[in-house]
């Protein structure tokens, strides 16, 4: 692994589109840089089910990881690298704001891109939305775009 590798979370949203545009502006910037776009699907693992609920809830999230593949970041991935730059797409289950940690970890990322998107519902308000979360324990620096 060579060069920066800036991860950026994409939500399908307006947000997430300026912040895919301000990773790209920054690997110009850069040059040997790679932008990983990723899709997190919130997903809890605190959920208590039968075997065949378990079954029906492991297909309904690979065709969610199929969906989100296909409509979101494989054409964000293709629109990058038709710019001339390097991008690779990643779609997961889980926590968005650890997901998008780890993935930066794992990757050897230097930033965190995060679109900002208001807070919405109990959870929200209760527990902080991403970019609070995220900025709260990120391991790396994270850029959140209005």
């Amino acid at each position: 692994m060579t060069g920066t590798r800036i991860v950026v979370g994409l939500d399908g949203s307006p947000s997430g589109e300026r912040a895919l545009a301000f990773a790209k502006e920054k690997a110009r910037q850069i040059g040997d840089c790679t932008i990983m776009i990723c899709y997190v699907i919130e997903w809890s693992p605190f959920s208590f089910q039968t075997a065949e609920e378990n079954a029906a809830r492991h297909l309904r999230r690979e065709e969610e990881i199929a969906t989100a593949t296909t409509r979101v970041v494989d054409p964000a991935v293709a629109a990058t690298r038709a710019e001339g730059l390097a991008a690779e797409g990643i779609v997961r289950h889980g926590d968005v704001a650890e997901i998008l940690d780890e993935i930066a970890v794992a990757q050897g990322g230097s930033q965190i891109i995060i679109g900002r998107v208001g807070a919405k519902g109990l959870k929200e308000r209760l527990f902080g939305g991403v970019s609070g979360r995220l900025i709260a324990t990120a391991s790396v620096p994270v850029t959140i775009i209005p």
